[in-house]
């Protein structure tokens, strides 16, 4: 299948200059990403009431558990999607592309009702304090109005991302972005609403996103076309995503359901803590999505070369990923925690703040590197096609390991402080990535090491 002008050449050539041109869109895009919530987190804390960051922060571990789920079907969209566009299968991809939308669709409807009816129950599940809850609960409420059009826009950027395009969904990502900051700050400051006002302006920046995906589809003169009137649920299809993405999925859900259990730990220290760390938590997000863009270049590589036979080159991929993701998190995780301080007081100015900001930041940033190798690796080994084997060693490593600490050592009295809750973090990493680092080396050999012509079980699909 001939490539068009969007799209990267990615089973040919040196792999770093491919690299790097799918990966850098897909950074900046998952940056602009992250600032929806880094200017809801910016606003309420110079220009809402006391408890608003507090608030705001204290919702991300529980927005994160119950989107991470339906988010780990879009990485089996990409994954699925770029086995066939290697392989040149055009009938699939579009059918993958029309069911792909349609379990977008599903998926935000679902969240959205969810979310809307469960927030409060959640929230004080998580021990969130009584005089941050109200403030909590309502932007929850507001926010998860917008998870139709949230969903819609990561699937259809996963759809683009398989064939390499990463630069438009970067361009739409922008515009929303720039339309969420500046409703920020009207519905804020001038018309006083709040958390309800981020809230409203996420979810409309969200619509705008899904928009502009929707066109970018319906545009195209490929097999990626989308039409409305093509809307459907292949079955075959709908298989094979869930066959991956729900382990994906899980593997989401347990970090982030370890992510809720620190948090509730968190809230026990009082709203200072919880603002602290939750300015802390926007700041080390940007540094998470950096290096997680390699993992997602890797899985698109993986799974275009898997599709179009070029298994010479896997171990190449994984290599340079790898790397890329590390010195990314090295640079990126320490110049953070050095600069922390003014960062922390974007957000918050107030010195205990910043203080119980940089506690978090030490413990997280300057080991960051190696969360970006666990990542890394796993995204490797779900662009091979497995789904299940790194959902167990991420229950075991990352949820396991990061309960078993919160309930054993950060209980003692000499133990139980923030210091020692997130020190959790770099240990869990580095366990898990040597446990995902042996078990990509006996997956890599199911593969020939020289290039053939892929026999990938593929779900079969009737031409047209």
């Amino acid at each position: 299948m001939p490539k068009s002008r969007n799209e990267i050449d990615m089973c040919n050539g040196p792999i770093l200059p491919a690299l790097l041109e799918l990966t850098i869109p897909l950074l900046l895009s998952s940056v602009l990403q992250l600032l929806f919530n880094a200017a809801d987190v910016i606003v309420v804390g110079n220009f809402a009431s006391e408890y608003s960051l507090a608030a705001v922060g204290s919702t991300t571990a529980l927005v994160n558990l119950m989107t991470n789920l339906f988010l780990g079907l879009s990485v089996s969209v990409n994954v699925l999607t770029a086995k066939f566009a290697g392989a040149g299968n055009k009938y699939q991809i579009s059918r993958t592309v029309h069911t792909s939308v349609s379990l977008s669709i599903i998926c935000g409807a679902i969240l959205m009702v969810f979310g809307i009816i469960f927030a409060p129950a959640l929230l004080k599940l998580m021990a969130t304090p009584d005089n941050v809850l109200g403030l909590s609960s309502l932007y929850l409420r507001v926010y998860f109005t917008g998870m139709i059009p949230m969903m819609i826009y990561n699937f259809g950027s996963s759809l683009l991302r398989s064939k390499g395009d990463t630069k438009r969904p970067l361009l739409y990502l922008t515009i929303a972005g720039a339309v969420n900051f500046v409703l920020n700050l009207f519905f804020v400051i001038v018309l006083k609403m709040d958390v309800m006002g981020v809230g409203l302006a996420t979810a409309i920046s969200q619509v705008i996103s899904a928009v502009l995906i929707l066109i970018c589809l319906s545009r195209e003169e490929d097999a990626f076309r989308f039409s409305f009137r093509k809307l459907s649920l292949d079955p075959h299809i709908v298989s094979a995503i869930l066959k991956i993405g729900i382990p994906a999925g899980i593997q989401g859900v347990i970090f982030s359901l370890s992510n809720v259990v620190i948090q509730s730990s968190v809230n026990s220290f009082g709203a200072i803590v919880m603002a602290g760390s939750a300015a802390a938590s926007s700041i080390e997000g940007f540094v998470w999505v950096s290096m997680n863009s390699f993992s997602q270049g890797a899985l698109t590589f993986m799974s275009q070369n898997i599709g179009a036979g070029r298994f010479s080159r896997l171990n190449r991929i994984a290599v340079t990923s790898c790397m890329c993701a590390a010195a990314t998190g090295l640079i990126l995780g320490n110049a953070a925690y050095l600069f922390g301080n003014q960062l922390l007081a974007i957000y918050d100015s107030r010195p205990e703040v910043i203080n119980a900001g940089m506690t978090r930041m030490f413990m997280v940033c300057c080991f960051y590197c190696t969360c970006g190798l666990m990542d890394c690796i796993v995204g490797n080994i779900r662009g091979m096609g497995y789904g299940m084997t790194p959902t167990i060693i991420s229950l075991i490593g990352a949820c396991g390991l990061r309960i078993i600490w919160i309930f054993t050592l950060f209980r003692l009295p000499q133990f139980h402080n923030e210091s020692m809750l997130f020190v959790s973090y770099p240990v869990s990493w580095i366990i898990t990535f040597i446990a995902h680092f042996i078990c990509f080396q006996f997956m890599r050999k199911k593969y020939p090491k020289t290039d053939r012509k892929s026999d990938i079980d593929m779900p079969e699909v009737p031409a047209s």
